[in-house]
Formats: C-alpha cells, structure tokens, sequence
C-alpha cells in the first residue's frame, strides 16, 4: 500500500508564500516522478508541477516565475514552495507519485495523497 502525506497548506494573504510538503510511504519502488495537482471549486484538477528523477521540472503557465518544486534529501519527499500568491492559487493541493512497475513492455502507476487546502485571502 502506497501512502502519502501533504502538509504545510493554510490561509495566506495575497503576496504571501507557502511551502508544501510530501512524503510518500509504503512499497514505493522505481519512482519516475513527484508532483502536486491542484483542484478549485468548480474546476477541474490541474497539473501545477512536476519534478522527474532526473530533476528537470514542469510548470503549468499560471503558477511559472512564483512557485518552485524540488526533491527533498528525504526518501520519497517532494516540496513546493509557493510566492506571490494570488487568490486563484486558492484550491486543494494534492501530492502525486508515478512508480515505473515495468519497463519492457512499459507500465506506469500513479498514487495521490488526501490533499491539503491552500486559501489565498484578504
């Protein structure tokens, strides 16, 4: 069984920063990448970013110059560090993990956490 545990969201004015936090446990094994996904009332889950193993990363338009992922010396651990944010970053953040369970043929399997809630108010 693959867990994973977010921390760090919560109320923020607008400007204001916020670092995310993931820890994925249990059979993790062959791990190809680490992210966030994000879900607002109304709207669909969107991609925020994504950190392979190799290190390169990608970030959805809305969120590029302001927020920055990167893998934590700790196994299995993914950050996001969140600046300037405005209202609409306002959503659940939700941690993901992309396991290679095979290569030849290749197979992928993806894990996502519980999420935690970011609010940007005034």
């Amino acid at each position: 069984q693959v867990q994973l545990r977010e921390s760090g969201g919560g109320l923020v004015q607008p400007g204001g920063s916020l670092r995310l936090s993931c820890t994925a446990s249990g059979s993790i094994f062959s791990l190809n990448s680490m992210g966030w996904y994000r879900q607002a009332p109304g709207k669909q889950r969107e991609l925020v970013a994504t950190i392979r193993s190799g290190g390169n990363t990608d970030y959805v338009d809305s969120v590029k110059g302001r927020f920055t992922i990167s893998r934590g010396n700790a196994k299995n651990t993914v950050y996001l560090q969140m600046n300037s944010l405005k209202p609409d970053d306002t959503a659940v953040y939700y941690c993901y993990i992309v396991m290679m369970l095979s290569e030849f043929p290749p197979k992928l399997s993806e894990y996502w956490g519980q999420g935690t809630q970011v609010t940007v108010s005034s």
